[in-house]
């Protein structure tokens, strides 16, 4: 009976515990999961100048959307509205690829290649075909045969020549989304610490004894970030140091680009932590906000490819923003000033979080 009573004793405190519907985070995360490896969608989107409308017909039936051009146009390739771009000149196919992701640009080099080669080993066949029809009529006139006379000709190669807009042909999956894995490990490394740091103030009493002194909230608050920050600041040069020198996951004449991007991260993550810390009642629940905030980010950072008519919210998750800074300045190798705009909005998301923070506080002392 003793074991019931705790029992229950346990299940009703969970029950009333409104935080308890985070339970039902693995739902959102399989969903996510059902969106990023179940779409139907065309996995890529291929430019096509002067191809033949049978090798577009063939392209398209691999799941690739093909839209066809009047000229080579490689601003359609920086600005991402294509994943490649065939353009055929005589016997000669030049496919330009953006290469941003490995996979898809892996199956668009495939497929051409593979589609030029049937389309020539069919050329051949009819070629066949025809030297034999050939062969029937000449020997139904002529009473000796004359198949001496007969060549075949050898079959009609294209030549496809390839080009990379980012990376080359050596370039693995792992550097596309190694920048992201970066970001990721700084933004939870800053996140965590100063969650639990400030729960800790908070379940031990120390906040409140603060609020008795005359400091006020936003003096706490920026405290916390400053404190948080210069150890966020010194984590951070040590993982891009590593990960730039010793890994090569990027080009060493960025990496100051890359820790400025990074501090960034880092702040807007310890900006987050310290807010969300400020509605956790316990370890447990902060551990509940982690898997229905922070893990369903990594779908939405960029990380893995989801439904094109889902992608709108990826602009609602603070990591997607910091992941295609990373991977432009990383992987892309584009100057830090071509990524303002996502630390504008990083920043923007750091004040927001800090003014949450500010007004959450209101409830253990009016100021």
């Amino acid at each position: 009976m003793r074991i019931i009573g705790l029992t229950q004793r346990l299940l009703s405190e969970q029950l009333r515990d409104k935080w308890t519907l985070a339970l039902l985070a693995p739902i959102l995360i399989l969903t996510l999961f059902y969106f990023a490896f179940d779409s139907e969608e065309p996995a890529a989107i291929l430019g096509t100048v002067n191809l033949e409308p049978s090798v577009i017909d063939t392209i398209e039936t691999q799941a690739i959307a093909v839209t066809e051009l009047d000229s080579m146009d490689a601003s359609l390739l920086t600005d991402e509205r294509l994943d490649g771009i065939a353009e055929k000149k005589g016997d000669k196919v030049t496919l330009t690829l953006l290469n941003d992701n490995i996979s898809i640009a892996r199956k668009l080099e495939l497929v051409v290649n593979q589609t030029y080669q049937k389309k020539a080993q069919i050329t051949v066949i009819d070629d066949m075909k025809a030297k034999f029809r050939d062969l029937t009529e000449t020997l139904n006139q002529f009473p000796f045969s004359p198949t001496r006379k007969i060549e075949f000709d050898e079959p009609k190669q294209t030549d496809i020549t390839t080009h990379y807009v980012y990376g080359d042909q050596h370039t693995t999956l792992f550097h596309t989304f190694a920048p992201l894995l970066i970001g990721f490990f700084v933004f939870m490394f800053a996140f965590l610490p100063a969650g639990m740091g400030f729960l800790k103030e908070r379940t031990t009493g120390t906040l409140e004894r603060m609020l008795t002194t005359p400091i006020r909230r936003h003096e706490i608050v920026l405290g916390y970030v400053l404190g948080f920050g210069l150890l966020a600041i010194i984590q951070t040069i040590i993982i891009v140091l590593y990960a730039v020198y010793v890994l090569k996951l990027g080009p060493s004449e960025s990496v100051g680009s890359v820790i400025i991007i990074n501090i960034v991260i880092a702040f807007m993550a310890l900006s987050f932590g310290l807010l969300l810390s400020t509605f956790a009642r316990s370890e447990f629940q902060m551990m509940q906000f982690i898997s229905i905030v922070i893990v369903p980010q990594i779908f939405l950072s960029g990380l893995f490819p989801l439904a094109r008519w889902i992608q709108w919210l990826t602009y609602m998750s603070p990591l997607y923003y910091a992941g295609n800074a990373l991977k432009s300045v990383m992987y892309k190798r584009l100057p830090l000033g071509d990524v303002t705009l996502e630390l504008i909005v990083l920043f923007l998301f750091a004040a927001l979080f800090i003014i949450l923070n500010i007004v959450a506080l209101k409830k253990y002392r009016n100021l």
